[in-house]
């Protein structure tokens, strides 16, 4: 994993107009325009859906909490205050706020699971190596404490910024920087008994 590099303070912390690439489909969106929602559902639903499946393991709760989110964003069209925040900023926070309360939830449907499809890879060998390496990963992540988990997914998965990772977690961006470094200190922790397969797996790459 990189570091992620020290930030120069965003635009919302000093009080700064944003802007937002959104601002145009958000206008239209206000005036009930489908085809603008349609288009900022595409512009950014392949990441919100990253980040959720990231936070809950699961394509369905993912799906549902991405669907939910845009059905929000259609339902409230017409509220939304520019220069507050970037449009998708609020977004990746309602998706993160709702994946936390969802993953909070007691489970009660874990006997109708499905198990994730594995993708058909030629190098079967190295390809079982790596999908265990990967395996691995995502369980210690799973088990990182809740706010550590979410900004090392934003960070490492998603390739926020400190700054915006702090935006969408409602938090400052030092507070990210100290859950960011706990969480490696955690991860690496968890995964040095699983060293040797680690770096016997990454090896020939």
């Amino acid at each position: 994993m990189t570091q992620p590099q020290a930030e120069p303070p965003d635009r919302t912390s000093l009080g700064l107009p944003v802007h937002d690439e959104d601002e145009e489909l958000l206008n239209r969106l206000a005036a009930h325009d489908e085809a603008a929602f349609r288009q900022l559902v595409e512009r950014h639903i392949d990441r919100a859906f990253g980040i959720a499946l990231r936070l809950l393991g699961s394509r369905a709760d993912a799906e549902d909490v991405v669907q939910d989110t845009m059905l929000k964003v259609w339902t409230h069209r017409g509220r939304w205050e520019h220069g507050r925040a970037k449009f998708s900023t609020w977004l990746y926070r309602v998706v993160t706020n709702r994946c936390i309360d969802l993953h909070r939830r007691p489970r009660t449907d874990n006997v109708d699971a499905v198990p994730e499809p594995v993708d058909a890879q030629p190098d079967a060998i190295s390809t079982m190596e790596r999908n265990e390496v990967t395996k691995l990963l995502e369980s210690a992540m799973q088990r990182l404490p809740e706010q550590q988990r979410v900004a090392v997914i934003l960070s490492y998965h998603e390739n926020m910024s400190n700054g915006e990772i702090a935006e969408v977690m409602s938090t400052t961006v030092a507070a990210v920087e100290s859950l960011l470094k706990r969480g490696r200190q955690q991860l690496r922790e968890m995964l040095r008994r699983h060293q040797p397969d680690i770096l016997n797996s990454l090896s020939d790459c």
